[in-house]
């Protein structure tokens, strides 16, 4: 294993220290003297999580250690952290849970269609305004955090996670748009295709039944 492919299983990894350290009850630590609160570690391991983020795809491009497990996992890896942070902040009742429904209902969308997509032989690369939609939800989640122990920031918070509803709506249409234009038009090309085959066997199938009766003639075009 690679160093990008073992960065992205460590996201993984810190997905179920985020949940503990948020929907427990309210705890902190002592470290040299300062009191952190569960709140600022969770702070910390989403930080954490979102730093490998950058960096793998960083370093699987530089050391062209790019594979198909690191493809596949990393999506995966994004999406299991956001979603994970969101679902907690609404446990502890800081983010509406429509909200937070309607972010991981657009990430299920895209995924699927990058499915179908894949499986068509076309790749949906991640457009810029879906980077833009991924460095407002670390932002968003950040501020979310912050506002647990300082709710004064509760109104700038939201104001971020608006922000990510509307980057998400955005790209998901434009994701949605690049897959009618071209994914859609392969999908009924390839099955004209496969129609026009099948009857052209069931044409050469019925000549060739005919052909084997005693008596009979046929003329091959």
């Amino acid at each position: 294993m690679n160093l990008p492919n073992a960065l992205t299983l460590l996201r993984i990894f810190f997905v179920p220290l985020l949940i503990a350290a948020l929907v427990q009850a309210p705890w902190g630590i002592a470290v040299r003297g300062t009191y952190v609160t569960n709140e600022f570690f969770a702070l910390g391991i989403f930080l954490a999580a979102a730093a490998t983020d950058l960096l793998d795809g960083y370093l699987a491009r530089r050391w062209k250690q790019t594979t198909t497990v690191g493809t596949l996992l990393d999506p995966i890896a994004d999406k299991l952290l956001v979603s994970a942070a969101l679902i907690s902040l609404v446990q502890v009742n800081i983010v509406p849970a429509w909200i937070t429904i309607l972010i991981i209902g657009r990430e299920f969308a895209i995924s699927g269609l990058r499915s179908i997509a894949a499986a068509e032989g076309y790749v949906i690369k991640a457009s810029e305004l879906g980077k833009t939609k991924l460095v407002t939800q670390v932002v968003a989640v950040s501020m979310l955090l912050l506002s647990i122990h300082w709710p004064q920031l509760r109104p700038l918070a939201m104001l971020w996670l608006w922000g990510v509803v509307f980057f998400a709506i955005l790209s998901a249409m434009m994701y949605f748009r690049k897959f009618w234009g071209k994914v859609d038009e392969q999908v009924k090309a390839r099955r004209r295709h496969e129609l026009l085959e099948m009857e052209r066997q069931d044409l050469r199938q019925a000549r060739s039944d005919k052909s084997e009766i005693p008596g009979t003639v046929t003329r091959l075009d």
